[in-house]
């Protein structure tokens, strides 16, 4: 049995805020290989993943993109939608195909204004989604460069 992620939706928003939101959602699917969005691009939706995973990567220049977190079923994909200037902060691509819901991020924000509990509740669950995915990141790094036991400078 595995423990659900502290970061899926329905861990963190309420029945009544989790419905709120998901009246917005629009069923959408990315066959495999197709790009959510790119890095500097203009972030106006977000998606919760239903099945599949979406890999969220940074371009390297010269070189391949670099993979930076792999997405499954009930992640937050897209976060730059809730901060200004409103523009991709990495890229997406669907690893396989993926069935999603989709949200347009002006049309939410616009809910989160009119009804603070409702904002204060999504607000905090992007934020912890950035939170986990940056110490996430953190761990790669140290694990990427960190001296290793018996290495030689």
């Amino acid at each position: 049995m595995s423990t659900p992620s502290p970061i899926r939706i329905a861990a963190v928003l309420s029945a009544e805020h989790r419905g709120r939101l998901m009246s917005q959602a629009r069923e959408v699917n990315f066959r495999e290989g197709a790009r959510l969005f790119d890095e500097g691009g203009r972030a106006d939706s977000f998606w919760i993943v239903r099945s599949g995973t979406v890999t969220l990567e940074t371009p390297v220049p010269g070189r391949r993109a670099a993979p930076v977190e792999s997405l499954g079923p009930g992640e937050l994909v897209g976060w730059s939608w809730l901060f200004p200037p409103y523009v991709w902060q990495l890229s997406a691509e669907a690893m396989t195909l993926v069935r999603a819901y989709e949200f347009d991020g002006p049309t939410v924000r616009m809910l989160m204004d009119a009804d603070p509990a409702f904002g204060s509740a999504v607000g905090h669950w992007v934020g912890r989604v950035l939170a986990v995915r940056l110490q996430q990141t953190r761990t790669r790094l140290i694990d990427l460069y960190a001296p290793r036991a018996g290495a030689t400078r």
